[in-house]
C-alpha cells in the first residue's frame, strides 16, 4: 500500500481484519495434515510445539479462537459455583457472552484495577473466598494483556509477577488472557515468558497484530492440556485437517512478532494527529490501539464514526465519546497520514 489519496477505505477497526501474507497462503496450500482430533495433524502438532516452547510452558494447543482458549481454561481451571476474579473491563467480561456463567457456571468477581489493568495482590485478597460450607470459594484469577477496553495498555511484568505469587500463596490458578501478549512484550522490551511463568495458563491470538488468517493458541502445563483437548471437543472446536490453517499460524509466531512494533510507532502517529484535531482528543498509546475522545468536537462516537465511515476510515465505538482506532500490519504510514488528514476533514 503506498497510494492513499484516492478512495480507498482505511480499516482501522481492528487488528483482526489483517490478511494472509503470500508466504502464509503458499504454506496453506502446501501444509503436510491429518486428523488432528486423533492428534494426527503434522501441522497442527508443529505449531503447538513451537507455542509451547515460545511460551515457556510444556504444552499447547490450537483452538479457533481466543474467546475459546480462554473459555476452556476456565472450564479446565474451575468447578462448578466457584468465583473468578476478573478485571471489570475485560474481554472475558465484556466481551465473550458472559461464557464463564454459560460454559463453567462460574461466578464473576469483578475487581477494577485502574492504571496497573491486573489487580493488585491487596486487590486479589480482598476479592478472594475462601471455601467453606456456604460458600464455593474463589477458584480462578483470570487477566487481560493488553488490556483492549483500556486503549492497548501494557500490564507491568513486576505487577503481574506480585499477583502471580499471590494467588500462588491463595492457591488459584492464573489464566492470562493474552490476545495481544506479544504486543505487550515488545512495549515492554522483554520476553514473552517474563509474563508467563507468572501464570498458569495463557492465550495468546495469532489472527490479530500477527497476521495469520485463524486461530489462537493455549498453553500450560501438560496435564492442563490434555483436559483442555477434552473441552475443546466439547465446545465444538475438535478440528481436522486444520494444517492448512495452522501453517500460515506458525509463520505468523515465527516471523511477525518484531514487527509489531511498526504498529506501535503508527499508533502514535495517528494518536499525535488525531490530537492536533480541534475537538478531538487522543491518549498515547503504548501499542496498537488509540482512543479518541470526540465529546469536544460535539459528536458522539457513532456520528463521528459515520462521518468517517463516508471519509474512508473504519474505526469502533468504545462509548459514547470514545472511538477505537486500532493499527495493524495491512496498513503503513502513508495510510496513517491519509487517515489523519480524512479525519481532520469529518470534524
Amino acid at each position: 500500500m503506498a497510494d492513499y489519496t484516492g478512495t480507498d477505505p482505511i480499516d482501522l477497526r481492528s487488528d483482526t481484519v489483517t490478511t494472509p501474507s503470500e508466504e502464509m497462503r503458499r504454506a496453506a496450500a502446501n501444509a503436510p495434515v491429518g486428523d488432528d482430533v486423533y492428534g494426527e495433524d503434522p501441522s497442527v502438532n508443529d505449531l503447538e510445539a513451537t507455542a509451547a516452547t515460545t511460551l515457556g510452558f510444556e504444552d499447547a494447543l490450537y483452538v479457533p479462537s481466543g474467546t475459546m482458549g480462554n473459555q476452556i481454561a476456565a472450564r479446565v481451571h474451575t468447578e462448578r459455583g466457584q468465583e473468578a476474579v476478573v478485571e471489570a473491563e475485560s474481554h472475558v467480561v465484556k466481551y465473550e457472552l458472559g461464557g464463564f456463567a454459560q460454559h463453567s457456571e462460574l461466578q464473576v468477581r469483578p475487581v477494577e484495577a485502574g492504571e496497573t489493568v491486573v489487580p493488585t495482590p491487596a486487590q486479589l485478597r480482598e476479592a478472594y473466598v475462601a471455601e467453606d460450607l456456604h460458600r464455593p470459594g474463589t477458584g480462578l484469577v483470570s487477566i487481560e494483556n493488553t488490556h483492549n477496553a483500556k486503549g492497548g495498555v501494557v500490564a507491568a511484568v513486576a505487577d503481574v509477577a506480585a499477583l502471580g505469587d499471590e494467588a500462588d500463596d491463595l492457591g488459584v490458578p492464573v489464566h492470562l488472557d493474552g490476545a495481544r501478549l506479544f504486543n505487550a512484550a515488545v512495549a515492554a522490551d522483554v520476553d514473552v515468558t517474563d509474563y508467563t511463568e507468572h501464570v498458569d495458563s495463557a492465550s495468546v491470538c495469532l489472527s490479530k497484530g500477527l497476521g495469520a488468517p485463524v486461530g489462537s493458541v493455549l498453553a500450560g502445563s501438560e496435564a492442563f492440556i490434555e483436559e483442555a483437548r477434552r473441552a475443546r471437543k466439547l465446545f465444538g472446536g475438535g478440528m481436522r485437517q486444520a494444517g492448512l490453517i495452522a501453517a500460515p499460524g506458525r509463520i505468523a509466531l515465527t516471523e511477525n512478532v518484531d514487527r509489531l512494533a511498526e504498529d506501535h510507532a503508527n499508533a502514535e502517529r495517528l494518536a499525535e494527529g488525531i490530537a492536533n484535531v480541534e475537538g478531538l482528543g487522543a491518549a498515547e498509546p503504548e501499542t496498537n490501539i488509540v482512543l479518541v475522545d470526540t465529546a469536544g468536537a460535539d459528536l458522539t462516537a457513532e456520528e463521528f464514526l459515520e462521518r468517517c465511515d463516508d471519509a474512508g476510515v473504519l474505526g469502533s465505538a468504545f462509548g459514547r465519546h470514545t472511538v477505537r482506532f486500532c493499527t495493524h500490519l495491512d496498513v503503513d504510514s502513508a495510510a496513517i497520514e491519509e487517515a489523519v488528514t480524512r479525519i481532520a476533514g469529518v470534524v
